[in-house]
């Protein structure tokens, strides 16, 4: 079973910044990709930003230039270094990583347990 385990998520003021890291725990699996998505109050979850093992990266128009994705393979980990923090990234934040198990080759993706972000004055 694979834990992932968030942090870095907290209270910043407009044009601050924040950096989220996620860790996966566990052996036996390939990590095929990890992403970040956020979900504001009354909104549906949305993809901020992705980043294959073999670092292809994609983001969210509204984060581009702001925010930037980061993997440590070696320790199953990824990052988003948010900055230039708007009001309107307040949205509890979570890790998403899609696996392989080596030994059955199965494929599954886990979730982490979410951060709030909150951009406020």
């Amino acid at each position: 079973q694979v834990q992932l385990v968030e942090s870095g998520g907290g209270l910043v003021q407009p044009g601050g910044s924040l950096r989220l890291s996620c860790a996966a725990s566990g052996s036996s699996f390939r990590i095929i990709d990890m992403a970040w998505y956020r979900q504001a109050p009354g909104k549906q979850r949305e993809l901020v930003a992705r980043i294959t093992r073999g670092g292809t990266i994609n983001y969210a128009d509204s984060v581009k230039g702001r925010f930037t994705i980061s993997g440590d393979n070696a320790k199953n980990t990824v990052y988003l270094q948010m900055n230039s923090l708007k009001p309107e990234d307040t949205a509890v934040y979570s890790c998403n990583v899609d696996l392989i198990y080596y030994a059955s080759g199965t494929r599954k993706d886990y979730w982490g347990q979410g951060t709030q972000v909150t951009v406020s004055s």
